[in-house]
């Protein structure tokens, strides 16, 4: 299916509205007062996006194959085209919102591991102060 130049430009807004959604999300909690709503915001995903998303709010799907040959596309003279920026823009406005998402609330991080290319840290103290005790082996 090729995509028009105003399905390409439409792009960008319906991101904003995906991003606005996952920041808003609720989700129902038992407390003691009862069933709550809870802000719980989600890790926007390209996949999600591109097939459930994008289809649910009145626009086309796309293949996510065809996602990511737009984000490697290059026009003439192997400068970027327009889906190219499009696409970059809105992958790094994802990467945006889900780093931060892990990084203040803990959610996601084997998507941070795999997707961000974020790694844990150990911190590994190898010097220990070590008493040496000259005993003699015989007792005298």
């Amino acid at each position: 299916m090729a995509f028009s130049e105003q399905y390409i430009r439409a792009l960008p807004d319906k991101a904003w509205e995906y991003i606005y959604e996952c920041e808003n999300n609720v989700v129902e909690t038992a407390t003691n007062k009862g069933i709550q709503e809870v802000k719980s915001r989600r890790i926007p995903t390209i996949s999600y996006f591109l097939r459930i998303w994008l289809p649910r709010n009145g626009m086309d799907s796309i293949n996510r194959a065809t996602w990511y040959r737009w984000l490697s596309a290059t026009g003439e003279n192997g400068e970027p085209n327009e889906k190219c920026d499009t696409i970059k823009d809105i992958d790094e406005i994802f990467k945006a919102l889900a780093v931060d998402v892990v990084a203040t609330e803990g959610k996601g991080i084997f998507y941070a591991k795999n997707r961000l290319g974020m790694t844990d840290r150990q911190q590994i103290d190898t010097t220990a102060n070590v008493n040496i005790l000259n005993i003699d082996p015989l007792g005298d």
